[in-house]
């Protein structure tokens, strides 16, 4: 049998983990596709870039994927698959008909959940208590496609975004490598994809990150982890001015009457929410810069901030 050819268009962490999963597969690469860096945005991800040029392969980083030259070129290579690797933009059919024996996506949720943009960061804001990877076949709709393999991974309560996407990188290859022979061979699994309503989610923006102390504890808790650092963060108004809010946890302890704010117990600080519940206050920044929370805590125990 021929060896199996593969054009790769690659993103972020899982772009990387699979790319090499095909090659250390045997699977011929002949060009990879990534994206450009965006200049506003601090990359904190590996580089699908450098990695393909570090085992010398053609990898070209267009603005558009979805232009009548890249697809001609594609069609060129006579690909057996086209895999989407994280990559950023959804391809359209031209490519995906290019590969002979399919196009394959790997989705960082386990699909039919979450489909469309930010799935991790949209699992933990809506409190799951897990998410994975998902290898399906792409179809002209978002992540509409037969399922072919998935892997599940815990998200514990206190997991952040960043976290998350290392267990999900972690499950992308491990999925991959599980499918890889199967789909070479010809009798990888293809399982039709329900589609559930509610189910598809759109990009975040950096305004989404703003909290509303009225909510519980735990919805609180949940917006600061999906958006910590490195992604925009969460942020709120403490005293009048806005503050990010880049780590909390939830407390046993229920909060005594006063209303939102920010106080000091035990030489810590805490945040009292809309629901009675408390949360601790573990890494903030005020517009003077990183929040002393050992100092904070003692000047709290004298005089809570309002939350607002």
């Amino acid at each position: 049998m021929s060896q199996a050819r593969a054009v790769v268009f690659a993103y972020h962490d899982v772009g990387v983990r699979c790319l090499k999963t095909l090659l250390c597969g045997g699977v011929s690469v002949p060009l990879v596709v990534t994206v450009p860096d965006d200049p506003g945005e601090k990359r904190w991800f590996a580089s699908v870039a450098e990695t393909a040029a570090d085992y010398g392969l053609d990898v070209v980083a267009p603005g558009d994927a979805n232009t009548s030259e890249l697809a001609g070129r594609v069609s060129e290579l006579q690909p057996d698959f086209l895999f989407s690797f994280y990559y950023r933009s959804m391809l359209g059919s031209p490519l995906l008909r290019a590969a002979r024996r399919g196009a394959l996506n790997m989705h960082g949720s386990l699909l039919p959940k979450y489909r469309g943009r930010a799935p991790v960061n949209w699992a933990i804001l809506r409190g799951e208590r897990e998410s994975g990877a998902t290898l399906h076949y792409m179809v002209e709709r978002v992540d509409a496609g037969d399922i072919v393999d998935s892997q599940a991974v815990p998200i514990l309560l206190d997991d952040d975004a960043r976290e998350v996407y290392t267990k999900v990188s972690v499950a992308a290859e491990t999925v991959l490598a599980r499918s890889l022979p199967a789909l070479i061979a010809g009798t990888a699994p293809r399982r039709p994809q329900p589609i559930l309503p509610g189910e598809y989610f759109g990009r975040r923006r950096p305004e989404d990150g703003r909290i509303d102390w009225s909510r519980p504890a735990l919805e609180i808790h949940n917006l600061v982890r999906a958006v910590a650092p490195p992604f925009p963060g969460a942020f709120g108004s403490i005293g009048g001015e806005r503050w990010e809010i880049h780590r909390t946890r939830l407390s046993p302890d229920t909060d005594t009457p006063g209303g939102a704010r920010l106080f000091g117990r035990g030489g810590q600080c805490y945040l009292a929410c809309g629901d009675g519940r408390v949360l601790r206050l573990l890494a903030a920044v005020s517009p003077r810069g990183p929040v002393d929370l050992a100092m904070l805590g003692a000047e709290l125990a004298r005089q809570p901030l309002p939350l607002s």
